[in-house]
C-alpha cells in the first residue's frame, strides 16, 4: 500500500479543488462563449448581407464605382470587427478584447517597419479612394504604363493596356508619381506632321488640310477646341507642316488612334491629287578636289530602249 504524507495530500486536494473550480467556472461561462460565437457568426452574415445589398442597389447607380467598391469592402471589414468585439464582451472576455486591441496596436508598429511597402500601399489606397485623379475606365498614364483603369483595391490599382496586358500598379506609385489622364474631360489634342516640297505653295497645302479638318465629323468643332495647321520646321528635304486636331477620348483607342490614321491617309491622298509633292529624304553627295569621280549607272525603261544600263 502507498501512504501519502500530509503535504502530498494537501497538494493533491489543492489541485483537485482548482480543477473543480475551473470546471465550474467554465460551465458558467460556456453559455456566454456559445453566445459570443453565435454573435460572431451572425455578425459576419449580416456584414455579407449588407454588403451584397449595398452592391446590388447602390453600386449600380453610383457615379463613382471605384469609391463605391472601396466603401463596400470597408463596410464588410468594419462590421466583422465590431461583431468580434461585441462577442468578446458578451463572453465576459473584455480583458481579452482590450489585450487584442493593445496587441494589434503594437503589432501594427512592428509590422509597419517590417512591411513598409504593404502599409504604404494600404494608406495610399485609402487616400486614392477619397481623392484621386481618375475614375473607372479612364485612360491614364502612370510613369511608362498606359491603359484603362479597371479597379482600385487596398494595395494596388488594376490597369488594362491596349495590347491586352493586365498591370497591377502599387497604390504608392499612383499616389506619388505623375498621373496623366487622357479622358478626364473627354477631350484630347492629337497631331501629326506632313512634309511638302520646298517648291510647293505652303498656303495652298495648308488650305487643303484645313478643308479636310473642317469636313471631318469625327473631330471636335467648337470655339474652345481649335483645329489648325502651321509651319513647324524647315527640314533637310521638306517643309514640315504640323496638323493639330481635337478628338473625343471617351473611347481613346478609336478617337486618338483610328481617327488620326484616317486623317493622315486623307491628307496624303488629297495633297497628291492637288499636285503637292511629298518628297522622301534627299541624300546629297559632295565630291572634293582630291577625290575620284563616282561611277553612276542609269537604268532605262526596258519598254523604251533595249539598253538596260549605261555607265557614266
Amino acid at each position: 500500500m502507498i501512504y501519502l504524507t500530509t503535504a502530498q495530500q494537501s497538494a493533491t486536494e489543492t489541485v483537485a479543488e482548482s480543477v473543480s473550480n475551473y470546471y465550474n467556472t467554465f460551465l458558467e461561462v460556456l453559455p456566454r462563449i456559445a453566445l459570443g460565437i453565435l454573435i460572431i457568426i451572425v455578425g459576419v452574415l449580416i456584414a455579407k448581407l449588407l454588403t451584397n445589398i449595398y452592391r446590388k442597389r447602390i453600386l449600380k447607380k453610383a457615379n463613382d464605382p471605384l469609391m463605391a467598391r472601396f466603401l463596400a469592402q470597408s463596410i464588410k471589414i468594419i462590421l466583422t470587427l465590431i461583431a468580434i468585439l461585441i462577442a468578446l464582451q458578451v463572453a465576459g472576455l473584455s480583458g481579452v478584447a482590450t489585450g487584442i486591441l493593445t496587441a494589434a496596436g503594437g503589432a501594427a508598429i512592428v509590422l509597419g517597419f517590417a512591411f513598409q511597402d504593404i502599409g504604404k500601399n494600404f494608406l495610399a489606397g485609402i487616400i486614392l479612394a477619397f481623392n484621386r485623379p481618375f475614375n473607372i475606365n479612364d485612360t491614364i498614364k502612370v510613369a511608362d504604363l498606359f491603359g484603362k483603369v479597371k479597379a482600385l483595391n487596398f494595395r494596388y490599382m488594376h490597369m488594362k493596356t491596349f495590347d491586352g496586358r493586365d498591370i497591377y500598379v502599387p497604390n504608392s506609385d499612383v499616389l506619388t508619381k505623375p498621373v496623366e489622364n487622357y479622358t478626364a474631360d473627354g477631350f484630347f489634342r492629337n497631331d501629326f506632321v506632313v512634309g511638302i516640297g520646298y517648291e510647293d505653295d505652303i498656303d495652298a497645302a495648308k488650305q487643303i488640310i484645313n478643308v479636310i479638318l473642317d469636313n471631318n465629323k469625327d473631330i471636335i468643332h467648337d470655339q474652345d477646341h481649335e483645329n489648325f495647321v502651321f509651319e513647324d520646321e524647315l527640314a533637310a528635304s521638306t517643309v514640315n507642316l504640323k496638323v493639330f486636331f481635337w478628338v473625343n477620348t471617351l473611347d481613346y483607342r478609336k478617337s486618338a488612334i483610328v481617327v488620326r490614321g484616317n486623317l493622315i491617309r486623307e491628307v496624303k491622298q488629297k495633297l497628291e491629287d492637288e499636285g503637292i509633292n511629298l518628297p522622301a529624304d534627299i541624300k546629297e553627295l559632295k565630291l572634293y578636289g582630291n577625290e575620284k569621280d563616282i561611277p553612276l549607272r542609269v537604268i532605262q525603261d526596258a519598254g523604251n530602249s533595249s539598253e538596260q544600263g549605261k555607265t557614266v
